[in-house]
């Protein structure tokens, strides 16, 4: 169909033909809608927020408040009634001039709010700032709630921005003038395929609603991303073992064995030539292997942490040093893969197997006493969900943990990404890191309720020890050196708790590196970008707050420091090593099968 774009925003007679006829054709994906709707898949229902419990202690605990102090109530009600009443009356006067013009006080800056409309339309921008008044009399309402557990406090905080988040007028097309401008301009066709990616997503997931962040048709795992020349060597039911192409004609005799978290892909360590860690690694003149996870389904339900650790860690190391002949690897963790790697550290201490001559880890939490904003989800009303989840379908679902992580940032994530796809039709783009963040894998139904209960409620690790294939496992048994790289704005691993845990390791000889960002692009920083510096501290005795404030700040990435220590632990350079031997053919290219598995609900 062929559309017109109107610029002044008058709709002819012809445009509105047309756009009655797109809203008829509305009506029809509808049906679809309802169809898919009806068959879709379903999740335990604990697993949707808190129970009702929480919303009844803060209700308790507000009006208890409310009796003991009346005046602190009444004045922040009486707050908010100036401010709803005064904007009332200044909307009214915008309205009667009968022209639009900007109000005196537009509101603050929010880049939900970007349009002009928001502030120059006195409609518009009287629901943009009664919005964000409602938003601040319920922030402060759940703040001055007192009398009530911190955590569950915490956990209430957060419901509550979810829920300010989600009435947000910009999550609904009669008030979102970006989507009604479009709506028009394009004669109802936004719409329709609007509602077109909604229907698309949500068979893509059995019903679900996960939003597609990326339009995932723009890539090809070995033909525009993951394309590192290497070859899988290996593979047993847990993994395949990649060993990647030499660069350099003499590689260090020590073998780098690289284990990515089975959360999501290891190929984010991967995507674009330029910004690819594996790439560098192989080309500072290392043998480097890369551990590619299985997907697991049903069938791995009684798959535990000590099945990582045995089949997966061990296995690995072992071909490792069977392939180059070594008897030592250098071994990185990255998220849950570090903090399994901890405990396969001590694992080898205990049954005094020296098999791992360094350690390095990327943002990996070993010391979960502070939960940070995992908190909401790691009581025991949202685990036992998860808990039945598993049970139900042998598997944690990616699509759990998906939803999870991305309400942690519920406006970039969700909501904004929602509203470009189901209200202004555009094209999910062609961005490779939202590609492989909506590429992710489901975890084996035992694994998932080791790592919750015993690692992060209760934290056996760093509390008196966590108990795997007969043995106690303990971080003071770590005693290799060690490199921690963490990242300043993470949320899912903070600096702050991957500190204290690397504090409490065994090893005399440890390297902290804090870089700036989050928990991806702090680790993906490749030195040709110059974007993120990072800082260093040799005394890890201090405070982290003093850590920082006394250390050093490094412009630039942190792969070259890190280089440079990884040098001193690769021993000798020799000539560099093919793929595989007569042990181990090769049994296809990289990136190999198991990283091209998708999850499915």
């Amino acid at each position: 169909m062929t559309t017109k774009d109107t610029t002044d925003g008058a709709v002819t007679g012809e445009n509105l033909d047309k756009l009655n006829t797109n809203l008829r054709k509305v009506e029809e994906l509808t049906q679809r809608l309802t169809q898919v709707l009806t068959h879709r898949s379903t999740h335990n229902a604990a697993l949707d927020g808190p129970n009702q419990e929480l919303f009844q202690k803060a209700a308790t605990a507000y009006w208890t408040e409310a009796f003991r102090d009346p005046a602190k109530v009444l004045e922040h009600q009486l707050q908010f009634w100036s401010k709803s009443v005064t904007h009332f009356v200044e909307a009214q006067q915008a309205l009667a001039q009968g022209k639009l013009q900007a109000p005196a006080n537009p509101g603050p800056k929010d880049r939900r709010f970007a349009n002009p409309l928001w502030d120059t339309h006195p409609y518009f921008n009287y629901v943009k700032q009664q919005y964000l008044i409602n938003a601040d009399a319920i922030a402060q309402a759940v703040e001055d709630v007192s009398d009530m557990d911190p955590i569950e406090k915490q956990r209430l905080a957060y419901f509550s921005r979810q829920i300010v988040d989600m009435m947000a007028p910009t999550n609904f097309l009669a008030t979102n003038p970006d989507a009604l401008e479009k709506a028009v301009a394009t004669e109802g066709q936004s719409l329709i395929d609007g509602l077109e990616n909604l229907i698309s997503d949500l068979e893509a997931n059995n019903g679900e609603l996960i939003v597609k962040l990326a339009d995932d048709k723009a890539f090809e795992l070995g033909g525009n991303i993951a394309t590192t020349p290497g070859k899988v060597i290996y593979r047993n039911r847990m993994l395949e073992l990649i060993q990647y192409t030499p660069t350099t004609e003499k590689v260090h005799k020590t073998p780098v064995v690289l284990f990515p978290p089975w959360i999501n892909k290891f190929y984010i360590l991967d995507l674009k030539q330029q910004n690819s860690l594996v790439k560098w690694i192989v080309e500072q003149g290392h043998t480097l292997f890369v551990v590619s996870w299985v997907n697991p389904d049903a069938t791995y339900a009684g798959v535990g942490l000590e099945d990582y650790v045995e089949d997966g860690y061990l296995a690995a190391i072992r071909e490792a040093k069977a392939i180059t002949g070594q008897n030592q690897v250098n071994a990185i963790g990255y998220c849950i893969a570090g903090t399994t790697l901890s405990l396969t550290l001590s694992l080898l201490k205990q049954r005094k197997d020296k098999s791992i001559k360094s350690a390095t880890f990327f943002t990996a939490l070993t010391d979960f006493s502070d939960q940070g904003e995992f908190t909401p989800f790691l009581t025991d009303d949202f685990i036992d969900g998860i808990e039945a989840e598993c049970a139900d379908k042998g598997i944690l679902p990616s699509i759990i943990m998906a939803r999870t992580f991305t309400f942690l940032r519920s406006n970039d994530l969700v909501y904004t990404p929602a509203i470009k796809s189901y209200m202004m039709g555009e094209t999910p783009p062609a961005f490779d890191l939202l590609y492989w963040n909506g590429d992710g894998a489901n975890l084996p139904e035992k694994m998932a309720m080791q790592y919750l209960r015993g690692l992060c409620q209760r934290n056996e690790l760093a509390e008196g020890g966590f108990d795997l294939l007969g043995h106690t496992l303990k971080l003071s048994d770590i005693d290799v050196p060690l490199c921690a790289i963490a990242c300043e704005t993470d949320h899912i691993a903070p600096w702050k708790d991957s500190y204290r845990g690397i504090q409490q390791m065994g090893s005399k000889d440890k390297t902290f590196i804090m870089t700036q960002s989050g928990h991806i692009a702090g680790i993906v920083n490749p030195p040709s970008k110059n974007k993120y510096g990072h800082y260093t501290n040799p005394d890890l005795t201090l405070d982290y707050k003093e850590w920082q404030a006394s250390g050093d700040f490094n412009e630039g990435s942190w792969w070259p420091r890190w280089g440079a220590w990884l040098k001193k632990r690769g021993g000798a350079m020799v000539k560099a090593r093919e793929p595989g031997d007569s042990a181990h053919p090769v049994l296809e290219d990289a990136p190999g099968t198991y990283v091209t598995v998708k999850a499915r609900p």
